[in-house]
């Protein structure tokens, strides 16, 4: 029909010809969203092992492409059928780049699912262009094969588009059975049955998620956050009671809630002496945060096979807390949770830069007891605001890439990128620049390694292939286990490096004078993605090791502890032994180390995915994960539990959180000022 025709025609007429269109046109994007699932299943399969049968797999990815077109039918419409009645053929070139667009996104964010196994979100949004433009350096930026792919896509979308509509002439009527269903799955709750996934593993429910829908789901909550805490903080009940769990979780005493949320008496409980013959001198204490180290491939018990020989001898010999959670799914959270014990605000602590507020940590209140602090990094320490929360702790050096004293070590660049140093530099770096006299003043080192990260190109490479080959011998894989395995050959690689490091550095550390005087404590700063989970608490599942040569007795610990209750029992134990000028009162969200060796959780602990992921909240043997309930099992597993009293008393738990967290995220303090004078300058 010409213009001229359609312009004689009434408005009715017109929405006619423009509904019965636009469901042509919506019957190409279905079914380029059916094609584009199809190719992602294959692509994982060809790079990673499916978690579940292919056709199951492709079943549920082509539901949630149904939702996603149903979601946004009724939205693209109201834009089409205006445009349309003005100009016809403006509408449907406007609605065919639409597609296009949507499906070059979408295999965006597939080919950041395939690399990453981490669904794309609105964390995006919180990182600086700095941090974004080093991570897609560090981690390989657009290959040659990423935009032949990206170029694919264009060509196929271009040919259906071009040829197929013409072919599809359905009523008007059905049409309007499509929009009037839009409409209803537009004004559904996230949240409805229609749209939950509960595969066997995360690995396979993310497989399935449509990432578009995700990642704009995700950006809206971001921009437009729900704020839905409707949960009294001042009542002296909101918690609520938690049945079957071993013992009562003792809750804080709060001082003064509304200026000082998180502000408490502290529960002066050192549950770490009975474990130590400490020496007179006050101990060194080092403190290992190892990039990606998840219990699921650490020590014996690990459910994907032990591939740290050295730390699970290691852990014979330690303290070792086989059940404990990072605070974080990513590094971001990992510095203010184990040295400060903090809440996450609204994108992590760090997030919120200069504005900062005031508290206490580790760091400072070891130094205002006469330690000396360091912080050693292989990479840019300003990545994450992780420089700037170290100054405002009073950090006396702190080393990364840009300091270190040789050119020896840099991870292998791709295009011109490069994480920065690897763990045998960084290691060598700290013995070689810390004193180890017994004159020095006692110090606290943290080092944070980065070689076992995303690309994990490791220096030595093939040698470290040869030993995961070696390693899948000693686990006694059978043939078909490692060709599944070797899909993450660079991941295991990078891992058994991070072991062998490790192992180089206790034995140079050894050959020092200080080394019978420092207590050492090893942790992931989370679990390492690239490696699919099994369940969501998974992220967060990593190992404790705290090794020293004063202890009296080693122990294996079941019960769950978390990074945040790190920092409360180290200066319960060092008060404990020594003279210590600390303040009496604090604001740390743990309570400290559980020691009880069999398995339980006297904790709350809340977790962090991402920036803009925090959805977890954990409670007695309670997982929280948005609006879903789990049981956590004696081996860290999970599984679903349907009872709305508990989860609701849970909810109503976590929202109390929320509501104080949000309190300083608009500004409010952690401690009073007066303390912080007294005590971190």
């Amino acid at each position: 029909m010409s213009q001229e025709s359609f312009d004689y025609l009434s408005f009715r007429e017109k929405l006619i010809y423009a509904t019965r269109d636009f469901f042509s046109l919506s019957i190409v994007w279905l079914l380029l969203l059916f094609i584009l699932s199809i190719l992602e299943l294959i692509y994982n399969a060809a790079l990673h092992s499916l978690p579940e049968n292919f056709f199951n797999l492709l079943l549920y990815s082509c539901w949630m492409d149904v939702l996603l077109w149903l979601k946004w039918g009724i939205f693209c419409y109201f834009f089409y059928a205006i445009l349309y009645v003005i100009h016809p053929k403006s509408a449907k070139i406007a609605f065919k780049s639409f597609i296009c667009v949507a499906a070059i996104v979408q295999t965006g964010l597939v080919l950041y699912f395939t690399t990453s196994l981490n669904l794309l979100g609105a964390d995006i949004f919180s990182y600086s262009i700095e941090d974004v433009q080093q991570t897609l350096g560090a981690s390989g930026g657009l290959s040659f094969l990423a935009i032949l792919q990206f170029l694919i896509v264009i060509g196929l979308c271009v040919a259906i588009l071009w040829w197929l509509p013409k072919y599809i002439k359905l009523p008007w009527s059905v049409g309007g059975i499509y929009l009037i269903a839009s409409v209803i799955i537009f004004f559904t709750p996230t949240t409805s049955a229609w749209s939950q996934i509960s595969l066997q593993t995360t690995f396979a429910s993310n497989l399935v998620t449509n990432k578009s829908d995700y990642f704009f789901t995700s950006s809206y909550y971001y921009f437009f956050p729900k704020t839905d805490y409707d949960v009294d903080i001042y009542a002296d009940n909101y918690i609520g009671i938690y049945d079957n769990i071993d013992n009562a979780i003792v809750d804080f005493e709060y001082l003064d809630e509304g200026n000082y949320p998180f502000y408490h008496t502290e529960l002066d409980s050192d549950v770490l002496s009975p474990f130590f013959n400490l020496n007179e001198k006050k101990p060194n204490i080092v403190i290992v945060l190892v990039e990606g180290l998840g219990r699921a491939f650490t020590n014996k018990g690990a459910y994907l096979g032990n591939f740290t020989p050295f730390l699970d001898s290691l852990s014979t010999k330690s303290m070792y807390w086989k059940n404990f959670l990072s605070q974080g799914g990513r590094t971001f959270a990992v510095l203010p949770s184990i040295l400060g014990s903090l809440p996450f605000a609204q994108s992590g602590y760090l997030g919120m830069g200069e504005q900062m507020p005031k508290q206490l940590s580790l760091l400072n209140l070891l130094k205002h007891n006469d330690y000396e602090t360091s912080f050693y990094y292989g990479g840019d320490a300003s990545f994450d605001n992780m420089e700037l929360y170290l100054r405002r702790n009073n950090i006396d050096d702190l080393i990364d890439k840009d300091e270190f004293s040789t050119k020896e070590g840099l991870l292998p660049e791709i295009n011109g990128f490069t994480w920065g140093y690897d763990d045998e530099a960084l290691y060598t770096e700290y013995l070689k620049t810390r004193p180890s006299d017994s004159a020095a003043k006692p110090q606290l080192g943290v080092l944070l390694t980065v070689s076992s990260h995303n690309p994990f190109k490791i220096n030595h490479q093939q040698e470290y292939y040869d030993r995961f080959e070696q390693r899948m011998e000693q686990l006694e894989f059978t043939d078909s286990q490692k060709q599944d395995y070797r899909s993450y050959r660079d991941q295991y690689a990078s891992i058994l490096y991070t072991d062998e490091m490790l192992k180089e550095f206790f034995d140079s550390y050894k050959k020092r004078p200080d080394f019978e005087n420092t207590i050492f404590l090893i942790t992931g700063d989370h679990r390492l993605p690239e490696i699919p989970m099994a369940t969501v608490i998974d992220r967060y599942h990593v190992p404790l090791i705290m090794y020293s040569p004063m202890l009296s007795r080693t122990s294996e610990i079941a019960s769950i502890s978390s990074h945040q209750d790190v920092t409360p029992s180290l200066l319960n134990l060092l008060k404990s032994n020594y003279k210590m000028d600390l303040p009496e009162n604090y604001s740390w969200l743990g309570k400290g180390l559980d020691t009880v060796v069999n398995f339980r959780n006297v904790h709350r602990i809340p977790l962090i995915q991402t920036k803009v992921n925090m959805k977890d909240y954990v409670v007695g043997k309670y997982h929280l994960n948005g609006d879903r309930l789990y049981e956590i099992l004696e081996n860290m597993g999970s599984r679903p539990v349907n009872d709305p009293e508990q989860q609701q008393s849970i909810l109503d738990a976590y929202n109390g959180f929320k509501q104080k967290n949000a309190i300083i995220t608009n500004g409010g303090k952690i401690i009073p000022d007066s303390v912080y004078a007294k005590y971190a300058n």
